[in-house]
């Protein structure tokens, strides 16, 4: 389960009766021109549910998992072979809730190397998607979607053919919002401004 995109309802209403999850959002700094990128999956086509949507790795927390981090350490190990020795923690993003799937999501930002092999999961994963922050933050516009034959209109980032939208979108607005570069010419980290408490 790493698809949060239906419907675009982001209202932490009820959030104590959801099923707590995680997402990854992993951050590289490219080699050639210092720019930072995301790491999300299109999951394949052929699935019964969030066909072809567009998503950062993650799930519901596992009885396994004994934080929230770890359930999205493990999901991005599962789902695209992130290995979370590989995985620098930056901070956490404010969580974000699902009507349809009865999930909150929260998302934990972390810093990883460039030029990792993907070993993306043939159960649910078609691509793993590396996109540059810069072309996230010029591709936000408002986008007519129809989804169980209900048509609405809605917040996305289009980046070349990749519509980003619902929860994802929601969580990358955050994502923009705090992520700053200190990497310049010289390589620096990234590094997330402070995160209010979120809503209660």
């Amino acid at each position: 389960m790493s698809a949060f995109t239906w419907p675009p309802d982001g209202s932490l209403a009820g959030a104590s009766d959801q099923v707590p999850a995680a997402v990854l959002v992993p951050l590289f700094v490219s080699a050639a021109g210092n720019e930072p990128h995301v790491v999300l999956t299109r999951r394949r086509a052929d699935l019964r549910r969030h066909a072809g949507e567009i998503s950062f790795p993650g799930g519901r927390q596992d009885v396994e998992d004994a934080t929230l981090a770890e359930t999205a350490l493990r999901e991005a190990e599962e789902e695209i072979g992130l290995e979370r020795a590989h995985v620098s923690l930056l901070g956490e993003l404010p969580p974000t809730s699902t009507s349809a799937t009865n999930y909150l999501i929260h998302p934990y930002v972390g810093e990883i190397p460039a030029g990792l092999a993907w070993r993306p999961s043939a159960r649910e994963v078609d691509a793993v998607l590396e996109l540059p922050i810069g072309a996230l933050r010029s591709g936000r516009t408002r986008r007519a979607i129809e989804r169980r034959g209900i048509r609405f209109e809605t917040d996305v980032y289009v980046v070349e053919d990749n519509v980003i939208w619902g929860a994802t979108a929601r969580i990358v607005e955050q994502l923009l919002e705090r992520l700053h570069s200190t990497s310049g010419s010289s390589g620096g980290p990234l590094e997330l401004s402070t995160v209010p408490p979120a809503p209660q």
